[in-house]
């Protein structure tokens, strides 16, 4: 009797891709969102808001919390505030859950700066830096799945669209842009 690789590699490509479908979600997710670090922050909406604080004048190094959050009150982040110091004798920085203010003591201008976890990138992000040994582990078992399903799925297609034929080009080009790419822009 002779052995069907064909039938068993479509069995091993087919219940790998349902057993690793999430984690592919999870890397491509992710993936897509470190490619572009300098258009946004993957992590975190980060909001500003600049305000005008008034009686600057009154502000002094020896503020007290419960004089700082009375400063803030009006924008409704005496609730957030967490601790404050002066970095340098003009600028007054308080410290808030989730953000920060800055205020000039000279003028009364100020930026309140808000941090919010992005949903579904900050989760996701978060597992693809390995956050822990056993998910480095199951990383590890999911890039060897890759690369099996990989090679399996060469061989699924029978005929002039199978991998002696046009799936041979396909493959081909699919080994040469990563190589051409390197060949300009890392040597």
């Amino acid at each position: 009797m002779k052995f069907k690789w064909r039938k068993w590699f479509r069995v091993v490509h087919r219940d790998f891709g349902y057993l690793f479908f999430g984690m592919t979600i999870i890397y491509s997710l992710s993936g897509i969102a470190l490619n572009h670090l300098e258009d946004w922050n993957p992590n975190y909406i980060i909001t500003t808001m600049d305000i005008q604080i008034s009686h600057p004048e009154q502000i002094s190094s020896d503020i007290s919390s419960d004089e700082v959050k009375s400063l803030i009150r009006e924008y409704d982040m005496d609730k957030y505030y967490k601790n404050h110091y002066f970095p340098n004798p003009e600028i007054l920085k308080i410290f808030l859950k989730g953000g920060s203010i800055y205020i000039d003591i000279n003028s009364g201008e100020g930026l309140i700066e808000r941090a919010v976890r992005r949903p579904v990138f900050s989760e996701v992000n978060y597992l693809h830096y390995d956050p822990i040994k056993y998910w480095t582990w199951f990383s590890d078992i999911f890039c060897g799945a890759l690369i099996i399903v990989a090679i399996t799925g060469l061989f699924l297609v029978r005929g002039r669209k199978g991998i002696t034929k046009r799936g041979a080009w396909m493959t081909v080009l699919g080994i040469l842009i990563p190589i051409v790419f390197l060949l300009i822009y890392f040597y």
